[in-house]
């Protein structure tokens, strides 16, 4: 199996948690962030903190990224510790989604635990993996391996309200008025987010790498001050990335179990296998 059709599969789960979550925190100097926003502030301000504090949800998106991959995802996830959860991918359009449909794949589940993420193929692909349905990703082999720096702290901060965080790092963020989302009222506030002005340095790379300059954050929050849904446009070196995700359900039970031991790959030992003329 090529070393490519592994990485698009690292790069569909990543991408997915991404949409539903954000790109990262900003957790930046009170004073800036206040300064940003002096009319909308209150009411993001208290939205960050229910949404955060309400710890699960269930989650729907999707992502388009440019003309390499579009993709849908539903599932729940959980924040109150470690991020965890279990998400149904299914793959849209794009040059990896053909990829992928080679493989005889067009949707996949991914489960995140606190060390690594899980993602189960259809039997076809299993077929040529020994037989074995699950592909484990560790966060720290991803880290050593490249690709995937410092990505167990990201998972370990990402949350839904994140999203609102960044918002806050908008200088012209702004209320656009009540909307109706998915059958209830909500209040929409919409920002353009200069990558220089992002707080989180580490976010303020990761998106200079990517040739980013500046994010559009669209947020709608509803009357118990959760975020119901968020829209965040960007431009990239790849092409326009669009990422759209609905949440429900706040406060659900979830429960992630680890694969069967037996039934699990692990993609680092994938990576150092020849590749095969059938992928």
């Amino acid at each position: 199996m090529k070393r490519t059709t592994v990485w698009v599969m690292t790069a569909a789960a990543l991408t997915v948690l991404a949409a539903c979550t954000s790109s990262g925190s900003s957790d930046g100097p009170e004073d800036k962030r206040t300064a940003s926003a002096p009319a909308a502030l209150p009411a993001l301000r208290t939205a960050e903190h229910s949404t955060e504090r309400a710890g699960t949800a269930r989650v729907r998106s999707t992502t388009v990224m440019g003309s390499q991959l579009s993709l849908t995802a539903d599932g729940l996830l959980a924040w109150r510790d470690d991020l965890s959860g279990a998400l149904t991918i299914r793959y849209t359009g794009g040059t990896a989604a053909e990829t992928m449909r080679d493989l005889g794949v067009t949707s996949m589940e991914a489960r995140y635990l606190s060390d690594a993420y899980y993602a189960r193929m259809g039997d076809t692909f299993a077929a040529k993996i020994g037989g074995k349905h699950w592909l484990k990703y560790a966060y720290d082999d991803l880290k050593t391996l490249g690709g995937g720096a410092e990505l167990a702290d990201q998972m370990r901060s990402t949350t839904p309200d994140q999203s609102v965080k960044l918002l806050l790092d908008s200088e012209d963020v702004r209320e656009v008025g009540q909307e109706g989302v998915d059958g209830r009222t909500t209040t929409h506030y919409t920002g353009t987010v200069e990558v220089e002005d992002v707080t989180d340095t580490d976010l303020r790379q990761r998106l200079r790498d990517a040739g980013v300059t500046a994010e559009t954050v669209d947020i709608w929050i509803n009357e118990k001050d959760l975020l119901v849904k968020k829209v965040e446009k960007t431009s990239t070196t790849n092409g326009k990335v669009i990422q759209t995700a609905h949440y429900s359900d706040y406060g659900v039970r979830v429960a992630v179990q680890k694969p069967p031991a037996a039934d699990t790959a692990d993609f680092k030992t994938l990576l150092s296998q020849p590749s095969t003329s059938s992928s």
